[in-house]
């Protein structure tokens, strides 16, 4: 039979007044083997480590006063107890590690250098430390090339190193001998500006694209229009060769980069998915095969066999006016307003920042020796290591007399087969020719490079 709720109640309260008066109640033993346990636990790890105890200095051990003993007897008989192994209680230690037995912690003789010890500390690993950057000669204004009547939009330099072919506001094309920069050709036949060139390296073709919306083939041979690509709706800016396939691929302000066969002139995909006009192309053999810029601040990487986007790069603020592949290894850039961004092929995994070229970049220009151009919208030219992001020589390019001052700007940038030569196309209608100072030595021109305590990777 249970007991009535009204008698259970009242031993609960009677429970708690003898608490209240008296405290917790527990049987000697169990507060024996309770505090058996604690003082055992800690009786395995009084003694210091040998290495701590050697460099400890002896102290002279403190007398204790009245005061601090213990009020209660019985708790100073259980510590005693206990402090003995043939006290009462568990004959075993509690301690969950025992002094002798197991492995042996990484401390036990003494400190141990951080950088063996896996941990998750705000130790800085050497792998942080700054790459020091090749040292680069630095470059110099060579030859001055006049010729054109409008800014010099595009550049494209011919598979044998020969001559050079530019694009200007004047609706010509213009062959130059690249040694000695005589003119050797004027082509006519665009209606408007002619904004994009490319040497095919496999036919005696050259391609040219302009705001007329015209994509056009001449035939070298006979200095011939032989081809148009009919398709874009607005004025196209740029163009590139695929380099094994016979393709050609152009982009524009119609937003989308179309892929034509450059024999039946079909258009073989429209690659669509940029917001704004598609600002410079690049192809290259292995996947991505297309990458292209846009003012809609993204680049965008191609499948060319489905004709769809394989990844967006969304990293830059502004929009994105220039790229950038380099010659040799897997990896390519793009150029943004006051920002440039190194990136790894074939996934586009961000590398780097080029920090420190604060203008509008219109161009990039790479050569095998790991030399980056970059060309400002307001003349500012900066000259940096491919490796390591370090900016080795800044200058302004100088307009030629006779040209407004607002146009000291570069509109184009190629380096020449050999990478020894760099032609650059202004907004002063002059092409212009560098090449590296061949008396430079490290110590006329010592690198000027202050590593800081790690390259920040965002």
């Amino acid at each position: 039979m249970d007991a009535p709720a009204e008698t259970l109640s009242g031993q609960y309260l009677n429970y708690r007044a003898f608490r209240v008066q008296n405290g917790p109640v527990q049987p000697p033993e169990a507060a024996q083997l309770g505090i058996s346990s604690r003082v055992r636990t800690f009786d395995e790890v009084k003694d210091l480590p040998p290495a701590l105890t050697a460099k400890q200095a002896p102290r002279k051990k403190k007398q204790r006063t009245g005061n601090e003993a213990p009020q209660d007897a019985n708790v100073v008989k259980m510590i005693e107890n206990a402090g003995s192994k043939s006290g009462s209680g568990s004959g075993t230690s509690q301690a969950l590690t025992v002094r002798g037995k197991g492995p042996v912690p990484p401390n036990a003789n003494g400190p141990t250098p951080q950088i063996n010890t896996p941990s998750t500390s705000l130790v800085r690993r050497d792998n942080v430390r700054q790459v020091k950057p090749d040292w680069h000669a630095p470059w110099k204004l060579m030859r001055v090339i006049s010729g054109h009547l409008g800014w010099v939009r595009s550049l494209a330099v011919e598979p044998d190193n020969q001559w050079f072919a530019s694009g200007a506001g004047d609706r010509t094309i213009k062959i130059w001998d690249l040694a000695s920069g005589n003119l050797k050709l004027t082509l006519t036949g665009h209606i408007s500006t002619v904004r994009g060139l490319a040497v095919s390296p496999r036919h005696p073709y050259l391609f040219s694209c302009g705001e007329d919306k015209m994509v056009k083939c001449w035939d070298l041979e006979t200095n011939k229009v032989i081809r148009h690509y009919h398709g874009h709706l607005s004025g196209v800016y740029t163009m590139s060769l695929h380099p094994t396939l016979d393709v050609l691929v152009t982009g524009g302000r119609d937003a989308v980069a179309r892929v034509w066969d450059m024999r039946t002139r079909a258009n073989i995909h429209v690659l669509s998915g940029h917001k704004g006009t598609v600002t410079d192309i690049k192809c290259q053999e292995a996947d991505p095969q297309v990458i292209s810029s846009s003012l809609d601040a993204t680049v965008r990487m191609w499948d060319l066999a489905a004709g769809k986007t394989m990844g967006a790069l969304t990293h830059h603020k502004k929009g994105v006016r220039a790229l950038v592949t380099h010659p040799s290894e897997f990896t390519f850039a793009s150029a943004s307003t006051g920002s440039i961004k190194q990136w790894k092929c074939p996934e586009g995994a961000f590398m780097q920042n080029f920090d420190g070229h604060n203008a509008i970049i219109n161009t990039l220009a790479v050569n095998e020796d790991n030399v980056l151009f970059s060309g400002g919208d307001n003349g500012s030219v900066s000259f940096w290591d491919w490796k390591t992001g370090h900016r080795f020589q800044q200058l302004d390019s100088i307009a030629q007399p006779g040209s407004l001052e607002a146009e000291a700007g570069l509109m184009a940038s190629t380096f020449d087969k050999t990478g020894l030569r760099l032609i650059t196309g202004e907004a002063d209608k002059t092409i212009k020719v560098w090449k590296q100072d061949e008396n430079a030595t490290p110590e006329s021109f010592p690198l000027d490079w202050k590593p800081t305590i790690g390259r920040r990777k965002y």
